[in-house]
């Protein structure tokens, strides 16, 4: 029990040094979150003139629901998108960081998750005002679901987007053991996670056999899935079929975590890193 209470201890101490570090920058997440919120104001001209020329709706979607998924997937992507995670593993790799940590009774890759949940919490906090400006400037579009379980099953999924965000970007991170320039592969990933994530246009207005592939990909899980458990898109045995999907990435993308780890650092000390 002792054993296991330091263990804690050390990824504590870990969270609150990533946390001081993290504050630093808190400026830079103020200003990043400011600037996010830029492509919110072309989303509404863009679905308003959409709708104003169509009129009605869009596969269940009207004006208002549309602006306030978008509103949804930027609080979500705020609490669950790493921010620099990846860079800072990559340099921890190549500048030979990691050779004092692989000395010390420490995973890594909790280590990294200890930093990266500070991260989260401090991101989190510092871009919480503009966004609760913007969801206040746009209340008139929000309705709450009146079923608490749906609060419950939403927490749930956005826990498991994190997740799976994190263990993802640590993967692509470690093939800094392997080639020096990361940046392609990284922004290549991006480019899926952005368009078939739910970041650009809600999933469920694609037709429905892009749609059945695009279920079993774990970018659906990564944003799209909570804010559509959240808006009441996915109910019963739906639901249901989505969690269980979100669990197996989450499952995947761990062991793909792992397991990228264990052949890189092999790697790495073939070499002589």
């Amino acid at each position: 029990m002792s054993m296991s209470m330091s263990t804690i201890g050390k990824y504590a101490s870990v969270f609150n040094i990533g946390l001081q570090n993290t504050f630093v920058y808190r400026w830079n997440y103020f200003l990043r979150a400011l600037f996010g919120l830029i492509p919110l104001a072309g989303t509404v001209f863009l679905w308003s003139a959409v709708f104003k020329e169509r009129g009605g709706s869009l596969h269940g979607y009207d004006y208002s629901s549309m602006i306030y998924y978008y509103l949804l997937t930027i609080l979500v992507s705020n609490l669950v998108v790493p921010t620099e995670d990846e860079w800072q593993i990559a340099a921890d790799i190549r500048e030979g960081q990691i050779n004092s940590l692989l000395t010390k009774p420490m995973s890594y890759l909790a280590y990294r998750f200890s930093i990266f949940l500070s991260g989260r919490l401090v991101y989190a906090f510092v871009t919480l005002p503009p966004i609760g400006v913007i969801f206040f400037y746009f209340r008139d579009y929000i309705v709450l679901p009146g079923d608490p379980l749906v609060y419950l099953l939403t927490a749930v999924s956005i826990l498991m987007a994190a997740f799976i965000q994190f263990f993802i970007t640590y993967s692509l991170a470690m093939f800094a053991f392997w080639i020096l320039e990361i940046t392609t592969i990284v922004f290549i990933v991006y480019s899926f996670e952005y368009f078939l994530g739910g970041q650009m246009f809600p999933i469920d207005i694609m037709p429905s056999a892009i749609q059945a592939v695009m279920k079993w990909l774990p970018f659906y899980y990564e944003l799209f899935c909570p804010v559509a458990i959240f808006l009441g898109r996915l109910k019963g045995a739906d639901l249901v079929q989505a969690l269980a999907i979100q669990t197996g990435w989450l499952m995947l993308s761990w062991a793909w975590a792992n397991a990228m780890w264990k052949r890189g650092l092999g790697h790495y000390q073939a070499v002589g890193g």
